[in-house]
């Protein structure tokens, strides 16, 4: 199986995958261990894992209940945080396949890091290939991490002093990484952090990020980035003298 996915997707990518699997195990575990040590129950963060499978949706639902939050409250917030996956869901649908089961399947596994590699692959066999590679590795460590941080939550007292917690973001700042060589690109996450940053400490967690879409509408209408000179067609640089007289 190694062999075949190797052949279909390159090695190169293939180990981007494993990479980012490992690093969600790790925000796996600091979710299970700050889930448990701030009191909620050892099943929730294996429950909620499983059935919602949100990293962002499920630290936020645990922040506000820890912090004193109505249960109604923290979960509209994770939906307004998951809105993102509207326009995910026309991005990649067609990576699902067809049939309600895989449908089903592949919109649970529809989260940041699926959605990122598979928009980068050009070839549709293998964005499916990226896509189902990486949303059920994910799954599998996302879940074996919680189940570990979970029950290591029981006997750690402050799961702060690890700073788990700044793998998420790296991870996603890791996927992004790439795109900002897009002149408009650059230009609508610089505008989407000024807006999350400025409005952070006026507006419920989760609402700045998806305020932050704002940068995308900085965008629209843009005309292309012009294509480097290196990259251009050397069929368009002039002919010299003897390909004239050919």
């Amino acid at each position: 199986m190694w062999r075949t996915l190797t052949i279909r997707l390159g090695p190169g990518l293939l180990r981007d995958i494993a990479l980012v699997c490992a690093a969600d195990g790790l925000v796996g575990a600091s979710f299970g261990a700050i889930t448990v040590g701030s009191g909620l129950p050892l099943w929730l963060p294996m429950l909620m894992s499983v059935v919602v499978f949100a990293g962002a949706a499920q630290f936020m639902f645990v922040g506000l209940i820890a912090s004193g939050g109505n249960p109604i409250a923290a979960v509209l917030a994770g939906l307004l945080v998951n809105a993102r996956h509207l326009p995910f869901g026309f991005a990649i649908g067609d990576v699902f396949g067809r049939g309600l089961a895989r449908r089903a399947v592949g919109a649970h596994l529809m989260i940041d890091e699926t959605v990122a590699f598979a928009l980068a692959q050009r070839d549709v066999d293998r964005r499916r290939t990226a896509f189902w590679v990486c949303g059920i590795g994910l799954f599998a460590c996302w879940n074996v991490g919680v189940v570990a941080g979970a029950f290591g939550g029981t006997v750690i007292s402050d799961t702060d002093a690890f700073g788990l917690d700044a793998a998420f973001p790296a991870v996603l700042l890791a996927l992004v990484l790439p795109s900002l060589k897009d002149r408009s690109t650059r230009l609508a996450v610089v505008v989407g952090v000024v807006v999350a940053l400025a409005t952070s400490p006026l507006l419920p967690a989760g609402v700045p990020v998806l305020l932050a879409l704002a940068g995308v509408l900085v965008t629209l209408g843009g005309t292309p980035d012009e294509p480097r000179d290196g990259a251009r067609d050397r069929s368009a640089a002039p002919r010299s003298h003897s390909e004239d007289a050919t």
